[in-house]
């Protein structure tokens, strides 16, 4: 966050707390969390873009690597065997591995949309920011689960190994995202095959992603096309506006 204020602020804007933002003197821009996002938006002009809950789900399994299946917190509590379950978008409980549902929070509603994984490891994740279907910045974010951010060196074997996974994932299901979106990707170890594949973890929203290692400057440039003056929607967008 500071380090994105920080570059906003060398570009002449006004950064601010939510708590201290009054009426919007020019156009209004966004990076915090969903619920004071969604309180203000109006207020300020701005809109939010995410990807849709199902879409995870919804990709084939060359993307993912893995079964994923759209489901309810109902249907965690009924699990009898270890699970990885996770929120769609907002973090309204910890992503993990369940061992089973009575692991699970039992203070949610039971109608709380998840996502339901089986188990799989991922060697190394990365943190892509997209902008118009490319990567405008990039970070390693985790190693086997643990945090170990690092900046992407652009002429390294991963680097070029990503871009053209992605390369293949975009030209494939480009148009269900945003314009600008945040995607994980990892290295998806496999016991049956020698090396890793590469796999989608997750997409998100760019204004509530942790920018990790990667160029502030570059984020900057996704999460004010991802959280800007709804008057400058492209027509693409209109989809992957929070309501």
């Amino acid at each position: 966050m500071e380090l994105l204020a920080v570059e906003a602020a060398a570009r002449g804007m006004e950064v601010r707390a939510a708590e201290d933002v009054g009426a919007a003197g020019g156009p209004a821009y966004w990076y915090g969390g969903p619920v004071a996002g969604a309180r203000l938006a109006d207020r300020l002009g701005f809109a939010l873009l995410e990807p849709t809950d199902g879409w995870l789900a919804e990709l084939p399994r060359e993307f993912t690597g893995r079964d994923i299946v759209e489901a309810t917190a109902a249907d965690v509590w009924a699990l009898d065997r270890p699970t990885f379950v996770k929120p769609p978008r907002d973090k309204s409980f910890p992503p993990a591995v369940y061992a089973d549902g009575s692991r699970f929070p039992s203070d949610l509603h039971p109608a709380t949309p998840v996502l339901l994984s089986e188990v799989v490891t991922f060697a190394a994740e990365y943190r892509l920011f997209l902008l118009d279907g490319r990567i405008a910045t990039a970070a390693r974010y985790a190693v086997f689960g643990r945090l170990d951010p690092r900046p992407l060196d652009p002429r390294s074997a991963d680097a070029a190994e990503i871009t053209a996974f992605v390369d293949r994932l975009l030209a494939a299901a480009g148009d269900s995202l945003p314009s600008a979106v945040v995607l994980d990707v990892g290295q998806l170890l496999d016991p049956y095959r020698p090396g890793h594949r590469w796999a989608v973890v997750e997409a998100n929203m760019a204004w509530f992603s942790h920018a990790y290692a990667a160029d502030p400057a570059r984020v900057l440039d996704v999460v004010l096309r991802a959280a800007g003056p709804r008057a400058r929607l492209r027509p693409d967008d209109l989809l992957f506006v929070r309501p």
